[in-house]
């Protein structure tokens, strides 16, 4: 059995994250979506909200586990039997950080390989950062994100009212 390891934080889980994860399925006998809990970027949602959003992302797929993690992914990886890392490729400003990353994690672990799916075509243009900022100026993502996700969204925004940041990029 090939157990694949798909890292990320996942904030929030986009249909390009999920065309992926689906996509990597039919290559690896398991998938396991790792959500990784305190990256040095700024998040909207908290590591218990984002793991409960990609479960149910993948609620009827019996290939895909999703679990919380911490530390390197390499050292995540062996922990939980995987071979391979996956990541997907969107437009070629991906392939250059995505190949500094895999050639570091193979310095770490050369056992570990990392394996690239060039996302699908309808799906190029999605990040969850773009998804958030959308989100955040009250903008349609209905197009980007599951029914549950965007409403995960609202409840959010609600929450945090007057005191979110709203970002600058799309403002304009």
């Amino acid at each position: 059995m090939v157990r694949a390891l798909f890292p990320g934080t996942f904030d929030p889980i986009h249909y390009g994250h999920i065309d992926i994860a689906t996509r990597a399925t039919r290559v690896f006998d398991e998938v396991v979506m790792a959500v990784y809990d305190k990256p040095l970027k700024s998040l909207m949602f908290p590591p218990e909200e984002r793991i409960t959003l990609v479960k149910e992302a993948f609620k009827d797929n019996p290939k895909i586990k999703v679990t919380g993690y911490s530390g390197l992914t390499v050292d995540f990886a062996r922990k939980v039997d995987a071979k391979v890392i996956v990541r997907g490729l969107r437009v070629f400003s991906d392939f250059e950080f995505e190949f500094r990353m895999a050639l570091a994690n193979h310095r770490l672990a050369d056992d570990i390989e990392v394996v690239a799916l060039i996302t699908a075509e309808e799906h190029t243009f999605l990040s969850s950062t773009t998804v958030r900022e959308i989100a955040m100026l009250n903008g349609d993502v209905s197009s980007m994100v599951p029914p549950f996700v965007e409403l995960a969204f609202k409840k959010k925004i609600a929450e945090q009212g007057e005191q979110q940041s709203v970002p600058n990029s799309l403002r304009d």
